[in-house]
């Protein structure tokens, strides 16, 4: 489902070109649980990025924790690594906060998709150049340089609680540099799989079976991934780092179209699954109350072998036991939001994948988004440790010691349009001390002690200056 989600949204951009929470927040969370079951879970830890967008200096997301006290029941323990099932990235409009979450769906959409972008070149000709990544635009060199993405991460228990790093470096020629390595438990070292650089025409394919490396080389091509190529190839040790992108969710509704295809998207098994049906309702039980069921129409398409679906929600005249169904797209934006979010939600949580959300607070209630975050911060809500990382303008979402410090981050854009991200753990007051766990982290974030947020002049477009007077 991860992948599905992905590939629709990104499908119409190639076409285009609680310490304290609420009875309420409590019942949603039961709602929650009765979605989900105890799986696999392989754990992001950091994503390093560079010359993406308005990030043109190296940049890091870290879910690994710092030492520090509070909300300690939000740690997953995974070996030796102690991470973090969520962050939450503020800043201005315009800062750069969503080109962070941006950057990581270009590295999972080449990961899954690279092994399509070669061949040869009569056959490139037609087709979109969709491997090519924005590098920042505002200087005379960035343009022309590589951009890099990287992630870490960590197996779950059964898979030995394996540490990972993949990463590549991507030009206007295709796959600039490629690495992976990987590090046992008990080791002090990470230990190379391979490593690729086109410049110095480096090819090194030590971990990988010396009978399996042969189709390697005659197969490679600039544009493709090894990781792509290998899992293609069946090779097991590629293949489980390329699958571990397809647990990767993405929604953004900040963005007026992919918000549209979203809510697009059914729950699967909701056109004809009772069960399905029944859960979404338990779903929207707690924060829309009033949709009691749905009713769900299958409609052929005789043109073609697709089929449509009309759903209507059905509510409970008041004062009777009678009922009036009227067409989903009629409810509300918020309802409507939810109802987009319930494939995405339900998916993270199974598979213990990670959830991108651009805006979560777009069109929702303040108790209704910190309900959603609180889902992943629980860990008897979250047993296969979800992650979730999304952008937000919503400030009260850092009050009440409701995140840990490492948990908030900040995105600012320089007067060079360089675009810079940091974490609340890491800022320091005019003495130079780290930020107290104690402090009001809304108060002091709105009043610009962390910086981060929008530089405002009086609006005074109606009045005549007194330069058009002279």
């Amino acid at each position: 489902m991860g992948l599905f989600l992905l590939y629709c949204v990104y499908y119409v951009y190639s076409l285009l070109g609680f310490e304290k929470i609420s009875h309420n927040c409590v019942d949603f969370l039961s709602k929650i649980s009765i979605m989900i079951s105890e799986g696999e879970i392989n754990v992001l830890t950091k994503f390093q990025f560079k010359n993406f967008k308005s990030f043109r200096d190296e940049t890091t997301l870290s879910l690994s924790a710092s030492k520090m006290t509070e909300n300690s029941s939000h740690l997953v323990q995974l070996g030796n690594e102690k991470v973090l099932t969520t962050a939450a990235i503020y800043g201005a409009n315009a800062s750069g906060k969503s080109n962070a979450i941006e950057a990581l769906r270009f590295m999972a959409i080449y990961v899954m998709d690279s092994f399509g972008y070669g061949g040869e070149e009569k056959e490139k000709r037609g087709r979109p150049k969709k491997w090519r990544c924005t590098p920042f635009l505002f200087d005379n060199t960035s343009k022309d340089a590589s951009s890099t993405f990287e992630v870490h991460f960590v197996t779950s228990e059964s898979e030995g609680c394996k540490s990972y790093i993949y990463g590549f470096a991507l030009d206007n020629s295709g796959v600039a540099e490629e690495w992976l390595s990987v590090k046992a438990r008990t080791a002090r070292a990470y230990k190379r799989v391979f490593y690729r650089n086109r410049a110095t025409g480096e090819l090194d394919l030590c971990g990988i079976p010396s009978n399996q490396q042969s189709n390697i080389l005659i197969s490679l091509e600039n544009e493709t991934l090894i990781v792509s190529l290998g899992a293609k190839l069946k090779i097991a040790k590629l293949k489980y780092i390329r699958d571990w992108f397809f647990d990767f969710n993405y929604a953004n509704f900040g963005d007026p179209i992919e918000n549209a295809m979203l809510s697009r998207i059914i729950p699967e098994g909701f056109d004809d699954d009772k069960c399905v049906q029944d859960r979404v309702v338990e779903y929207f039980s707690v924060f829309d109350p009033a949709i009691i069921g749905f009713d769900v129409e299958t409609i052929p398409d005789d043109d073609n072998d697709t089929k449509h679906i009309r759903i209507d929600a059905i509510h409970r005249v008041a004062g009777t036991n009678d009922i009036a169904t009227i067409p989903l797209a009629d409810e509300s934006a918020g309802t409507l939001k939810m109802f987009a979010l319930y494939p995405a939600l339900q998916d993270t949580l199974q598979t213990g994948g990670v959830l991108f959300v651009d805006e979560l607070n777009a069109r929702l209630h303040p108790l209704l988004v910190r309900a959603f975050i609180e889902t992943f911060l629980n860990p008897e809500t979250n047993p296969n440790h979800a992650q979730l990382v999304f952008t937000t303008h919503d400030a009260w979402q850092i009050s009440d010691n409701l995140l840990r410090r490492d948990e908030i981050w900040f995105a600012e854009k320089n007067s060079d349009g360089v675009s810079k991200l940091y974490s609340l753990a890491d800022v320091q007051d005019e003495d130079g001390a780290k930020i107290r766990k104690d402090e009001n982290y809304e108060k002091n974030y709105l009043n610009g002690k962390y910086r981060a947020i929008p530089i405002l002049s009086r609006f005074d477009m109606f009045t005549e200056t007194n330069s058009k007077n002279t």
